[in-house]
């Protein structure tokens, strides 16, 4: 039994309202009870009389709030949310909201749910029965028989995507005996392989890696959409019968709608939303309350549940209206929601009780009973112990129960030893007792959203204050590793430029096979300019990337070499010149950093902990390392340089204040550079609040100030009375003086030219440096990838922001006048993105005309600051309904009330950019929609098709990073390091770029070409990897190995993903490390066949430092060496046979890379 449970034992109100549950005398009415009381009694009633419950609350963000509590109090508590229909033919849209749903109904069925919350809306909205849900789902067992390709339908009927790789949730792939699937209750995703017809392993795997991690023995697959019929011919025979049916007004309209969805259907063509076919889907008409027939109903705020509840039907009948005369719709598939009688009904039917918080006439049903709760709400405590000390001394001594909730366990801990040191004494548990001591103070992990007390129980419990309860997610694994490669091959298609680093660029021309000698092996097919064409050996696919650079789609062509001609050679030695003299001028430039004395912070003070435990929110695992490793290099002697990548809103700025309160701390002064005045008075704003009650001094500079206010700033920032200053680039002007500067934090940092940053990097050498950017440009995150700057990322959300529902659709103005109007009735505001300045008027005169009651403003980069921060501020007011604007609003300040973002011509704009502005909206609890729309019958071109599916991938917040990376590979990394060396990646290409220069940074060895001819049948078989991206991928993986560790991890991910490779897969394994080890030893060519094995090195230089003499000594009796033009080496296995004397050189080089290894440590 749990302690807060027990705490209403004594209550006559709260015995008298369970006795009416116990008794089945309901409906029971509670009244006096807030919104942390409901939480406290709903998890009293479920404990102490074992029930589950389904509990109504008006709106989601109350909904959110009372779930989190719940889970607070130990309650498994689920939210099932409210959806959006899509009735129109939208190309594609994402579906979180509705896996969320299926996810709560799932555990409501298989009881693993204690408690699910909903918002009235949420309630009304019809659903998939629970017997179409359990008909649709399926329990797979380890060790069972169960058909792959039955598993297969069921997951094609219950909504999944088949996938090449399985990267995001209802996707599902299969390879040989293989079957990868993510299913929306699921917190990873699953890889099932099969033994025949027999479930032999199942194991969680994780995404980035696509490695197993935990082994599973029982997994249930849910639908992955509400609405699932049995394949495509289900749902074509249920349209064509209902086709027969419909008559009447609007008839003829509908007819045609229907059968254009036929004529789909009958092509192939899956719907990409049946959201209007959910009347045809079921027999029965169900609600969540069709899963709640043995739950307890709780309905919270009745008159709240009711205007909302009203207010959602109201509306989605209005949408209704307009597509009925459209013929999207048509009676018969029209009804998508209860009404509100409907759901009085289900109260009557059901074990409901009621609590609201004041008495408002009578509840919509007649009350059997009805209690009144004496209770209070006590303030959320704000992190400062004098504040809290007098709030418990007097409860304590009148031998009161009182808990405290501390926050994080690190705090809670914390909390208990300092009111113990203030002689008030404390009890820290780590989890809920079975019953809490009187007259002491029991400290407990978490935060509830408010405080409660009940005075006739002498029991109150404070709680440390939060806005969001970090609770179970799926895990974001960080994927970033310093000098992780992009995936450049994996995406290959015919027609593709690649780079041969030896021949120069070509077109990819696919896979072939070729027998040469009866020996078969795969070949990568490169045409060359003139005809010519050259087949490379996929051992050596580590010598050829994708040609990542301008292209077409930007209007330059990229110019062919020609096989054995002198143009590749002036090329690239002509770069590797280049990229020698920035390779010196970087490491100077951080060898100057490294070397210049610094600044060593000092450990953090007692004031740094009182600073950090006042933030209102739950420390994500990822902002806590960045934190960490932020403070560990400022504590280090010589100046930081850091990029801190984390997505909109994902907390950078907690992270970075931090940093900033510990360079007070140590009484140096802290700049922060912004790129615009708004976003300066934004950031101001913010840092006046968190410093509040701190003995900080803090001041903006920008043209929000008067020159006479400047000036006082300016005479205090040289004079040392400042401590901490936000401004715009005004803070680089030369009139710009500090006394003692000791950290310099840029943010938006992909808003600053090259030039700004270097300039500061001069201006402040030996400053520490924190740069925070949401989708850092390609250059900066190659800096970071290349291993040359430190990255900290934060990859996880906070709890309470939810995905953007995105919508990738054609443009048509009717459909998006809808969506602003549907925003406007719910009282936000709507960004309307026209990225052209010449036609923005018109653009906001046409939506004026259609929408003439909205007040509609214009924004964009050609008006004066002073009027731009104008109309944000308006628009932060809420003056403004639709703010039509160009890309300027990537950089403006949050507005949380925006919720609604459409975008012309989404195909035109950059991945990152598309990003960085949905980031714009769902900047609150509120739901937020965005709509990419490209032109009618415009035909997208292959990289803007993979930009918008990219970014619909992509809805989860958090992918910022991940865009990064995914737009570095579709539009290659722009200025890598300033404008002239653009030029040179250009003709090169970005990867063979990237490893010139790392070459020249000493990160890797200089490569020379191996002629390899090994005489083994050495390739992938199509049977084993038939994705032809995917076989790509296992070929170059294949290519590095050079390792026994690396030879080891490429086969367990082999065997991870497809099973246990083939002997071919292994010989293929056998001679890239062949390869790769000759290449070490200074070979130039290496032939193995039934008879012998030949070595032939470059030049004498190869035997210089003794290894291949000691191997010559180790192997005496199968090697020896002869000199002809080079040096040879010739190895005879004992028996002979080609894959003996495959084996013995790879054993002769391996040992001779060692004792090189030897040698060069000594």
């Amino acid at each position: 039994m749990s302690a807060f449970a027990e705490v209403l034992k004594t209550s006559p109100e709260y015995k008298t309202l369970e006795k009416a549950v116990k008794s089945k005398k309901l409906p029971v009415g509670g009244l006096g009870v807030s919104g942390i009381h409901k939480a406290h009694i709903i998890n009293s009633l479920c404990g102490n009389l074992d029930r589950r419950a389904l509990v109504i609350m008006p709106d989601e963000a109350a909904a959110t709030k009372l779930c989190e509590d719940l889970r607070v109090f130990g309650k498994n508590s689920f939210l099932y949310p409210a959806r959006d229909f899509s009735f129109t033919s939208a190309e594609n849209r994402s579906h979180e909201y509705e896996q969320r749903r299926i996810n709560a109904l799932t555990n409501i069925l298989n009881g693993t749910a204690d408690i699910v919350v909903c918002s009235a809306e949420a309630a009304v909205q019809r659903t998939i029965p629970p017997e179409d849900l359990k008909k649709h789902s399926l329990t797979i067992r380890r060790g069972e028989d169960i058909k792959l390709g039955d598993i297969t339908s069921v997951l094609l009927s219950a909504g999944y995507t088949r996938a090449d790789m399985v990267e995001g949730v209802g996707q599902f792939s299969v390879r040989g005996g293989i079957l990868d699937l993510f299913s929306p209750d699921d917190q990873n995703p699953v890889r099932i392989e099969f033994w025949g017809d027999t479930v032999d392993t199942m194991a969680h795997f994780d995404i980035m890696s696509q490695r197993r991690t935990d082994n599973v023995d029982k997994l249930t697959l849910m639908p992955s959409t509400e609405i699932v019929f049995s394949g495509g011919d289900d749902l074509m025979k249920k349209i064509t019968a209902f086709y027969d049916t419909v008559k009447g007004k609007g008839a003829k309209k509908a007819r045609e709608m229907l059968q254009k969805d036929i004529d789909r259907l009958k092509n192939g063509v899956s719907l990409s939303s049946a959201d209007k076919y959910l009347p045809l889907a079921y027999e029965e008409n169900a609600t969540i309350l069709s899963y709640a027939d043995s739950l307890l109903l709780i309905v919270c705020e009745s008159a709240g549940v009711k205007e909302k509840a009203n207010t959602a039907i109201k509306l989605q009948n209005e949408d209704i209206k307009y597509l009925l005369e459209d013929g999207e719709l048509c009676r018969g598939l029209d009804e998508f929601t209860m009404t509100f009688p409907e759901l009085t009904r289900e109260y009557e039917k059901k074990d409901t009780v009621f609590l609201d918080d004041f008495a408002r006439g009578s509840f919509d049903v007649p009350v059997r009973d009805l209690v009144t709760f004496t209770a209070s709400t006590l303030p959320v405590w704000n992190g400062k112990l004098d504040i809290l000390l007098d709030d418990l001394s007097p409860l304590v001594q009148k031998d009161s129960t009182v808990v405290v909730m501390g926050g994080t366990e690190k705090a809670a801990k914390n909390l208990a030893e300092d009111l113990e040191n203030e002689d008030v004494p404390a009890l820290y548990f780590p989890l809920e007792p079975a019953e809490f001591p009187r007259g002491r103070v029991s400290v407990l992990p978490g935060a509830l959203s408010g405080g409660f007390g009940y005075p006739h129980e002498k029991f109150y419990a404070f709680t440390y204050g939060r806005n969001a309860v970090a609770s179970k997610k799926r895990k974001s694994r960080s994927g970033f590793k310093k000098g992780q490669s992009l995936h450049s091959l994996d995406e290959l298609k015919k027609g593709d430029y690649v780079v041969h680093s030896l021949h120069g660029i070509g077109v990819f021309d696919g896979i072939n096979k070729l027998e040469v000698g009866k020996i078969t092996k795969d070949y990568i097919k490169i045409k060359y300019a003139k005809g010519d064409v050259l087949y490379v050996p996929v051992t050596q696919l580590d010598l050829v990337s994708k040609y990542i650079g301008p292209h077409e789609d930007d209007g330059r062509t990229v110019k062919l070499n020609k096989i054995g001609g002198k143009d590749w050679e002036k090329t690239r030695n002509k770069v590797r010149a280049a990229v020698k003299d920035m390779a010196d001028q970087l490491i100077a430039l951080y060898s100057k950093r490294q070397n210049s004395p610094g600044y060593a912070f000092s450990p953090d003070i007692d004031m740094q902990s009182d600073f950090e435990r006042r933030f209102e929110y739950d420390e994500t695992s990822d902002q806590l390392r960045a934190i960490d490793e932020i403070k560990g290099d400022m504590e280090k002697p010589y100046p930081m340089d850091r990029l801190l990548c984390g997505d909109v809103g994902f907390g950078k700025t907690e992270v970075a204040l931090r940093a900033a309160f510990k360079c007070a701390a140590d009484g140096k002064q802290c700049a922060i550079l912004v790129p615009t005045t708004i976003l300066a008075y934004q950031h101001y704003r913010t840092i006046l609040k968190r410093f509040d009650g701190f003995p900080v001094e803090i001041e903006m500079l920008s043209r929000f100030r008067t020159p006479k206010e400047q000036e006082k700033i300016l005479k205090n920032l040289k004079r040392g009375s400042l401590d901490i200053i936000v401004g715009t680039h005004r803070l680089v002007s030369k009139d710009v003086k500090f006394k003692d500067l000791g950290l310099l934090i840029v943010d938006e940092e992909q808003r600053f030219g090259v030039a700004q940053k270097e300039k500061l990097k001069e201006l402040f050498p030996t400053v520490d440096v924190l740069t925070l950017s949401a989708t850092p440009i390609p250059r900066t995150l190659n800096m970071a990838m290349t291993g040359i700057r430190d990255m900290s990322v934060i990859e996880e959300a906070p709890q309470d922001r939810y995905p953007v529902q995105t919508y990738v659709i054609e443009h048509d103005m009717g459909i998006l006048c809808e969506a602003m109007e549907k925003e406007l009735r719910r009282g936000g505001q709507v960004y309307y993105l026209h990225n052209r300045v010449e036609s923005i008027e018109s653009t906001a005169a046409k939506i004026k005309e259609m929408m003439p009651s909205a007040r509609i403003a214009v924004a964009h980069g050609r008006m004066g600051e002073e009027e731009l921060s104008e109309i944000w501020r308006d628009l932060l007011e809420g003056d403004i309904d639709i703010l039509v604007c160009t890309t300027i609003i990537e950089t403006g300040v949050d507005v949380p009330n925006c919720n609604t973002l459409i975008i012309e011509d989404a195909d035109r704009l950059g991945l990152a950019q598309l990003h960085q502005i949905r980031g714009r909206v769902g900047r609150s609890t509120r739901r937020a929609s965005a709509y990419f729309t490209f032109k009618r019958g415009k035909e997208l071109s292959e990289i803007a098709n993979r930009r918008l599916s990219a970014i619909r991938e992509y809805t989860e917040f958090g992918s910022g990073f991940k865009i990064a990376m995914r737009d570095l590979e579709i539009r290659g990394a722009g200025n890598v390091l300033g404008r002239e060396q653009h030029g040179h990646m250009d003709k090169i290409g970005y990867e063979l770029y990237s490893r010139l220069l790392r070459e020249q940074l000493g990160d890797i060895e200089k490569e020379y070409e191996v002629e390899t001819d090994i005489r083994l049948d050495a390739f992938i078989p199509n049977g084993y990897i038939s994705v032809s991206a995917s076989r790509l991928d296992a070929y170059k993986a294949i290519a590095e190995i050079r390792t026994e560790e690396d030879e080891v991890r490429v086969y367990n991910s082999l065997k991870d993903s497809y099973g246990a490779p083939p002997e071919e897969v292994g010989n293929l394994m056998l001679v890239a490390k062949i390869r790769n080890l000759a290449g070490e030893a200074g070979a130039k060519e290496v032939t193995s066949a039934r008879e012998r094995a030949v070595i032939t090195l470059r030049d004498l230089n190869a035997l210089r430092d003794g290894s291949i003499h000691a191997a010559l000594a180790e192997f005496n009796d199968s090697a020896t060496l002869s000199f002809s033009s080079s040096p040879v080496v010739t190895l005879t296995a004992k028996g002979g046979g080609s894959k003996q004397n495959a084996l013995l050189t790879m054993e002769f080089l391996a040992f001779a890379s060692k004792k090189r290894k030897e040698n060069e440590n000594k």
